[in-house]
């Protein structure tokens, strides 16, 4: 696992260590030290601890113009027992929230399970991005398939058109461009 890497490309458009309204803001790396760890296995010291031992993110663009972010992901999304969206809630999308995010995408490549309990606070953050989305972009089939069984597509925009295997060859505007044509078209507006 430790030659998984949050994607970099983005990096000359956006770093967040150096936004200000990032939870990350000021964060200092050290890519010499693998300390971080998911179920004894190290990971890349670019990702990010949210809260949980077992998931973790890389916050690798945010646009507060136009109300978008992209979080990928790394690890076990396990909610039953670490609760893992309550971290990423209460961690990550409130602050994001706050500063005028409204539109999500959550890259799930690297999601290896998922572990479903209630769906309370992906409720919440539904109810609070308004007239914005969340969309799982590239998730496993086995883990949408087990987030439907939890009633999280109600509430997370999956699979079909969202499984864009092409996104690391677009620049952020494009990527948003092509996501809120697919959003506009699924949610009707």
């Amino acid at each position: 696992m430790h030659t998984l890497m949050p994607f970099e490309r983005w990096n000359v458009y956006y770093n967040s260590s150096l936004d200000d309204n990032s939870p990350f803001a000021g964060k200092e790396y050290n890519y010499d030290l693998y300390a971080e760890n998911i179920y004894g296995y190290y990971i890349d010291p670019a990702w990010d601890f949210m809260g949980s031992d077992t998931l973790f993110i890389k916050l690798i663009f945010a646009d507060y113009e136009t109300g978008f972010a992209v979080i990928e992901f790394i690890g076990e999304w396990n909610d039953a027992i670490t609760n893992d969206i309550m971290h990423l809630k209460r961690n990550i999308i409130e602050q994001l929230l706050y500063c005028g995010i409204n539109k999500f995408a959550l890259i799930g490549e690297n999601i290896m399970n998922f572990h479903g309990s209630d769906d309370c606070y992906y409720e919440e953050w539904f109810d609070e991005v308004e007239d914005g989305w969340i969309a799982a972009i590239n998730f496993p089939d086995f883990v949408t398939t087990e987030m439907s069984k939890y009633g999280i597509d109600m509430y997370v925009n999956m699979a079909g058109s969202l499984q864009i295997e092409y996104w690391r060859t677009l620049t952020p505007s494009r990527f948003y461009a092509l996501l809120e044509s697919l959003m506009q078209r699924r949610l009707g507006m």
